[in-house]
């Protein structure tokens, strides 16, 4: 099923402020809360669709790239919202201290008693370069990663066969602490992660030999990725949990590839459009004639009418790069340039005098080559 827009999603225009955000994501986390929906899949959905909404628009550089490229922007980086994700946004969208704290996880009025599930595992960053080829019709790379994994003794736990651990005494388990303030009328419940424990509601008796501890080790991971066409210089897409692993049953972090476009021969990019330099020479363009330029799938000829002026431009259509969201194919814009030799024999030489005392040969722009050289200079500087 195809995606809604984000900003449909949250219901805020696409000049909304994060502080418009925020609030508006808070109004669909307590409509959609499971909590409140007990056993229904509709709002179950809503909430991790709204979740990934806010993932995204929150952040200035997604939100960029989202603006920029629609989903496809953003790579999959929000490619479904994780349980553990959406609920660690809360510390900034509700507060620590909230009184909405027995609905995301607390145990007052019979709501889930939540532990912490350790820390997220940091992302991986790298840099994939690509050809003109390879960015017009997408392609599928397998790269190799040296990352961290969770340790298969103890299953990411940290503790000797996953199993050495003891109940917090700090906080009996429940990986929070609940403090009464206030007084009279005005009594509230403040709830704060277990110093102890970091909210996890037990610790370690005996470490893991083989992670000593940490719950994670060392290891290489082949990952095959899928670029889609029309990928741009600096893009960022990510890969949902195939960065390091979480520290002690945490979500894995993402691995982000940025793209970089490598130098073509024969081409300059500028959007969806690519761009190509063609030199003839003066009898060429007096006298027309056709010739071969290169496309990104092979050459093709074109004609050079009589009397082509340099700085025209030849427009084939189709043969550019195809928009990242699927708006069509962009041109192959040809620059003709007039090559004028730097030397000349004797013979040349004389040649060239006599022409120029032709009255044929002497400038004589019309209006309209005055306008169409001014905008060719714009376009191309």
């Amino acid at each position: 099923m195809a995606k809604r827009d984000y900003y449909e999603v949250l219901g805020v225009s696409k000049t909304a402020t994060k502080e418009e955000m925020k609030k508006a994501y808070r109004k669909k986390a307590l409509q959609y809360h499971p909590d409140r929906n007990p056993g229904d899949q509709e709002a179950e959905d809503k909430f991790k669709e709204a979740a990934e909404a806010y993932e995204v628009l929150s952040d200035d550089q997604k939100r960029g790239a989202y603006d920029r490229f629609g989903h496809a922007g953003v790579g999959g980086a929000a490619g479904g919202a994780r349980y553990e994700d959406i609920f660690s946004q809360f510390g900034d969208i509700f507060g620590a201290d909230s009184p909405f704290g027995d609905i995301f996880g607390g145990q007052a009025g019979g709501g889930r008693r939540r532990r912490r599930r350790g820390q997220r595992g940091s992302d991986i960053r790298i840099k994939m370069g690509l050809t003109l080829e390879q960015i017009a019709s997408g392609v599928e790379k397998t790269i190799k990663i040296n990352k961290q994994v969770a340790c298969d003794s103890c299953s990411g736990t940290g503790a000797e066969n996953g199993t050495a651990f003891t109940t917090c005494p700090t906080c009996n388990g429940a990986g929070e602490i609940r403090q009464q303030a206030g007084g009279g009328f005005f009594q509230q419940i403040v709830v704060s992660t277990c110093p102890t424990c970091q909210g996890e509601g037990r610790i370690i008796s005996r470490n893991c030999n083989t992670c000593d501890g940490k719950g994670r080790t060392e290891s290489e991971d082949k990952v095959t990725l899928n670029i889609p066409a029309g990928v741009q210089e600096g893009m960022n897409l990510s890969v949902r949990g195939r960065g390091n692993a979480g520290i002690r049953g945490g979500a894995a972090g993402d691995l982000i590839i940025q793209i970089e476009e490598k130098p073509h021969d024969f081409f300059q990019r500028d959007g969806d459009n690519l761009l190509h330099e063609l030199f003839i020479s003066f009898p060429d363009a007096a006298l027309g004639t056709s010739v071969e330029v290169p496309t990104l799938d092979g050459k093709v000829r074109i004609k050079i009418s009589e009397g082509t002026q340099a700085g025209k431009v030849v427009r084939l259509k189709g043969k550019g790069i195809p928009n990242i969201n699927g708006y069509g194919v962009g041109n192959l814009l040809v620059h003709i340039n007039v090559w004028t030799p730097e030397k000349l024999t004797s013979e040349e030489r004389k040649w060239m005098e006599q022409l120029r005392d032709s009255q044929n040969f002497h400038p004589n722009p019309s209006h309209e080559q005055k306008g169409l050289f001014s905008k060719i200079r714009e376009f191309f500087s």
